[in-house]
């Protein structure tokens, strides 16, 4: 079991990059462990009016259950050919579905819910935004990456780059992660949290669930790049960097 004295002052991000499992602790308590993982666990609490000690021993009942894979452990190439097959593959499979059933509730329930509209504009939104930030990773960020561990393990000088410092991307993802981070708060705020009303037919209970599976996969997604992913390719980068003056 992990010791709690510290984690009051640790960075929320940093503690889900610790240990994944503690993510559901903070997506319970509504602590935004990816975009805004950057800020301490007690403060975090502070901002939701939440006890931190009831935080803390709620992630100490998670460091008491067996532990899944660490993902610290993959190398960067590696891990972002998991975040491909995983979480960008996930994105593609279920926006068509997602876009279905939400035109459906639309024209079926749209009269009386009228915020079924603004979540369907707002996700129309999210899709195309991420499938063209997905391009922009698969496409250019990515492939940088592995060259960046390639040149490490061969011993080869800092590749270049169209864009110069790995730093530009990266900051650029960072970005359009808060940006649908952001999108999708108000989606679940739109929505109740999810909620179906006491008229909803099934097509609406599944339409909800999915909204929810598909932001605690964003969640789960950015947090792998923004706190793993990233500050692995920025060491890289900098040891190579280093290396070469």
């Amino acid at each position: 079991m992990k010791t709690t004295t510290d984690i009051p002052n640790s960075k929320v991000g940093r503690v889900v990059a610790d240990d994944y499992r503690t993510a559901g602790v903070f997506s319970a308590y509504g602590i935004d462990f990816c975009c805004k993982g950057g800020i301490s666990v007690q403060e975090a609490c502070a901002l939701r009016g939440l006890s931190t000690d009831t935080v803390v021993a709620a992630l100490a009942e998670v460091w008491q259950q067996p532990a899944l894979p660490d993902y610290r452990e993959l190398t960067p190439a590696a891990l972002a050919d998991h975040i491909v097959a995983v979480h960008h593959k996930y994105v593609e499979d279920r926006i068509p579905l997602l876009q279905g059933y939400l035109e459906k509730l639309c024209r079926v329930h749209g009269g009386r819910h009228p915020e079924l509209f603004d979540i369907r504009f707002a996700f129309e939104q999210s899709a195309a935004a991420l499938r063209l930030h997905m391009k922009k990773e698969e496409n250019i960020l990515f492939p940088y990456i592995r060259r960046l561990q390639e040149a490490q393990q061969q011993g080869e000088p800092l590749p270049g780059s169209a864009f110069g410092s790995v730093e530009h991307p990266i900051h650029m993802m960072e970005e359009e992660h808060a940006e649908e981070g952001e999108r999708f708060r108000q989606i679940e705020a739109l929505s109740g949290h999810y909620t179906a009303p006491a008229d909803g037919c099934q097509t609406y209970r599944v339409a909800y669930a999915m909204l929810k599976e598909f932001q605690d996969d964003l969640h789960a997604h950015i947090h792998l790049e923004n706190n793993l992913l990233f500050p692995a390719a920025q060491a890289l980068y900098h040891t190579l960097t280093t290396a070469a003056k």
